[in-house]
């Protein structure tokens, strides 16, 4: 039965984000707007509400909110992953999914000052191997203008 409530969760969560994105898109007309990704907090949002009915009492069983920690964990990994050196890309994201592992357990068990030191070494080694700047995909000034003078040329 918690499965079944457990994906009806994802998709609902995910289609509402879904739609959020696209009206805040129509409204503001806008590719810069900040979009959430849908199926991300689908999951996100499904594993805190079942972690917090955990802890006001209800019957959870705990593995489900786990693999989906799990699948949180990894995917916030593999978003920053960008931000980071090359050449250290193992060494932190061995230090990351062990760190978030560590807070995931933490959390579901309920032992808080482990799941907040859990959360910190994560945050340390992405701001220690945060050496890499994100390149955006705009092309530079001289770039520009040399396509608009093959624009103008064109035709």
């Amino acid at each position: 039965m918690l499965i079944t409530v457990t994906l009806t969760s994802i998709i609902v969560i995910t289609v509402l984000v879904w739609l959020t994105n696209r009206i805040l898109l129509l409204r503001l007309r806008s590719r810069s707007v900040f979009q959430i990704c849908p199926i991300c907090a689908g999951v996100t949002g499904t594993w805190l509400w079942l972690i917090m009915a955990h802890f006001l009492g209800y019957r959870i069983v705990l593995t489900i909110p786990a693999l989906l920690i799990g699948g949180t964990v990894v995917g916030v990994m593999t978003k920053l992953e960008r931000l980071v050196e090359p050449k250290f890309v193992l060494v932190w994201k061995t230090i990351f999914v062990i760190s978030g592992f560590l807070a995931a357990n933490s959390l579901i068990s309920g032992i808080w000052p482990i799941f907040v030191i859990g959360i910190i070494l994560a945050l340390i080694a992405t701001f220690a191997f945060k050496t890499r700047k994100i390149k955006l995909d705009r092309p530079e000034s001289g770039q520009i203008k040399e396509l608009e003078k093959k624009i103008k040329n064109c035709c």
